[in-house]
C-alpha cells in the first residue's frame, strides 16, 4: 500500500518531481531506498533536459550579415565593377545612384551587347545610363519591338545613338495598340490619325524620339493645332511620314509665335494651312529675324510692298531662307532679258520660285520663247509660272500641238493644266477660258490624295 502511494507520484511530468520528500510518508527502510533511486533518476533526466535546452548550437542557425555588413559588400561590388567600366573607356560618373549589376560578369554582358549592336565606348559615354538596362528584361525585347514595327535592324546603331532611351521603354502586348506605355500609345495615335503602317519603320528611323513622346501633352495638342488652322489630320499624317521631326516642334514655345508673325507679315488666315504644308519647317525655325530681313531685302530690290512679301509667303514660304545673293542674280536676269523693274516686281510676286530656279535652264526656256513662240514679254509677266515647266516634256510638245492646229491662246491655256486635260482640249472647237486654274500654287488637297503608288519611303523600308 505504501509502495502503490509512492507510485502514484510519477505521473507528474518531470518538472514537478521533487525528490525532498517528508520521511514520515514512508516506513521501511526498502521502501525508501526505492523512491530514493527513482527520484534522483529523475532529477538527473531533468537536469539534462534543462542543460540542452541552454546551449545553442551555431551551425544550427543562419548567422545573418549586419546591414553595414551588407552596405560595405554592396560598396566592394560597385568598386568592382567600376573599375571595369574604366578599364574599358567609359567613365562612370554619372553612374552614381544608378541601379547597376553587382557582378562584373553581368555588367560585362551588357557592354558585350552593346558593342554587338555598333555602339562603342565613346556613344556609351555619350549616355552611360544605358548601361543600367537589363540584356534579357530590356534591350532585346525593344529592339524585337522595334523590328516588329519596320525599324530594319541595319538601322539600330543610328537609331540608338540618337535615341538610347529607348532602351528603357516598356512594351505593349499588341504592336502598338496597347493603351499603357509611351511607346505603344505614340505609334497608336499615329497610324489613328492616318500615318500608313508600312510607314512606321521609316518614320522612327528617322525620328525616334516620337517614342517618348506624350501623346496626351505633345502629339495630340499639336495634330488638333494645325487642325484648327485648317489642316485636316489625314494631311498632318502625311506631313510626318514625310518629315516625322516637325513632331519636336514646342507648340507653345515656337510654332504658335510663328504663326502669329506671318499673321502681322500679311499672310491671310486662309493661307495658313497652304503655308505650313508647302513648308512645314517655318513652324520650327527662328521665323521673327528672318521675316524682318527678308522683307526690306526685297523691298529694296524689287520694291515689293508689305501686302505683296505676305503674297510671296503664300505662295512660297521657302522664300524665307532664300540667299540675298540668289536673289540678286536672279533679279539681275530677268532685267537681262529686258523686264522693268516694274515688270519684275509683278513676276516675283505672282511667282516667287523664279527666285530659286536654275539660271541656265531658265535661259533655255526664255531663249526659246523669244525665239521659237514668238510671243510679247507681257505674255511672261502675266503667266510667270512660264519658266517652271520643263521644256523638253511640256512646253515645245503642248506649243507643237497648238501650232498644228492654229490655235491662239494664252500661256496659261496651254500649261496650267495636266498632261490629260490638255489632250482633252485639243478635241475642243473652241477655248473654254472658264476652265483655267487661277495659278499652279501648291494646293493642301495634293496631300489628300489616295496612294497610287509606292513611296520611296516605302522602297526603303519595305
Amino acid at each position: 500500500m505504501k509502495v502503490a502511494r509512492c507510485a502514484s507520484l510519477s505521473r507528474p511530468s518531470l518538472l514537478l518531481v521533487h525528490c525532498d520528500l517528508p520521511a514520515f510518508a514512508f516506513h521501511g527502510s526498502k521502501s525508501v531506498s526505492i523512491l530514493s533511486s527513482s527520484c534522483m533518476k529523475r532529477c538527473r533526466l531533468g537536469d539534462k533536459y534543462k542543460s540542452e535546452r541552454n546551449e545553442v548550437n551555431p551551425s544550427s542557425f543562419y548567422t545573418h550579415p549586419s546591414l553595414l555588413e551588407l552596405k560595405n559588400e554592396r560598396i566592394a561590388n560597385r568598386a568592382r565593377v567600376y573599375d571595369f567600366l574604366k578599364g574599358i573607356g567609359v567613365v562612370p560618373d554619372e553612374l552614381d545612384g544608378l541601379e547597376l549589376p553587382v557582378t562584373v560578369e553581368v555588367m560585362r554582358e551588357r557592354v558585350d551587347f552593346l558593342h554587338k549592336l555598333g555602339l562603342t565606348v565613346e556613344d556609351i559615354n555619350n549616355y552611360p545610363l544605358v548601361l543600367g538596362c537589363s540584356v534579357k528584361k530590356n534591350m532585346v525585347p525593344v529592339l524585337d519591338f522595334l523590328g516588329k514595327l519596320g525599324v530594319r535592324k541595319s538601322t539600330f546603331t543610328e537609331f540608338l545613338r540618337r535615341y538610347p532611351q529607348v532602351l528603357h521603354a516598356s512594351i505593349p502586348e499588341v504592336l502598338g495598340f496597347k493603351l499603357e506605355g509611351t511607346m505603344s500609345t505614340s505609334v497608336a495615335y499615329l497610324v489613328g490619325i492616318g500615318v500608313a503602317r508600312r510607314e512606321i519603320g521609316g518614320v522612327l528611323t528617322r525620328y525616334p524620339e516620337i517614342l517618348g513622346m506624350r501623346v496626351g501633352r505633345v502629339i495630340k495638342p499639336f495634330v488638333e493645332y494645325l487642325g484648327s488652322l485648317g489642316i485636316p489630320s489625314l494631311a498632318v499624317a502625311r506631313l510626318v511620314e514625310k518629315r516625322p521631326h516637325i513632331l519636336g516642334f514646342g507648340l507653345n514655345e515656337r510654332v504658335k509665335p510663328n504663326i502669329k508673325l506671318l499673321l502681322e507679315c500679311n499672310v491671310r488666315q486662309k493661307s495658313l494651312a497652304n503655308v505650313i504644308a508647302q513648308y512645314p519647317e517655318i513652324m520650327g525655325i527662328d521665323l521673327e529675324s528672318k521675316l524682318l530681313s527678308k522683307r526690306s531685302f526685297l523691298n529694296s530690290v524689287v520694291e515689293t510692298s508689305p501686302e505683296e512679301f505676305g503674297k510671296i509667303l503664300e505662295k512660297m514660304p521657302q522664300s524665307v531662307v532664300l540667299s540675298d545673293k540668289a536673289i540678286v542674280r536672279h533679279v539681275e536676269f530677268l532685267k537681262e532679258c529686258g523686264f522693268s523693274v516694274e515688270q519684275v516686281r509683278k513676276m516675283v510676286v505672282g511667282c516667287p520660285q523664279l527666285l530659286a530656279l536654275n539660271i541656265d535652264i531658265m535661259k533655255l526656256s526664255f531663249d526659246f520663247f523669244k525665239s521659237a513662240m514668238g510671243r510679247p514679254l507681257d505674255d511672261l509677266v502675266a503667266f510667270p509660272a512660264y519658266f517652271t515647266y520643263g521644256l523638253e516634256s511640256t512646253v515645245k510638245p503642248r506649243r507643237k500641238m497648238i501650232a498644228q492646229k492654229g490655235i491662239k491662246c494664252s500661256l496659261a491655256w496651254l500649261l496650267n493644266c495636266s498632261d490629260d486635260k490638255f489632250e482633252d482640249r485639243m478635241n475642243y472647237d473652241s477655248i473654254d477660258l472658264e476652265e483655267m486654274e487661277e495659278d499652279s500654287s501648291f494646293h493642301l488637297d495634293s496631300l489628300m490624295k489616295p496612294r497610287t503608288q509606292v513611296s520611296d519611303i516605302d522602297d526603303e523600308y519595305a
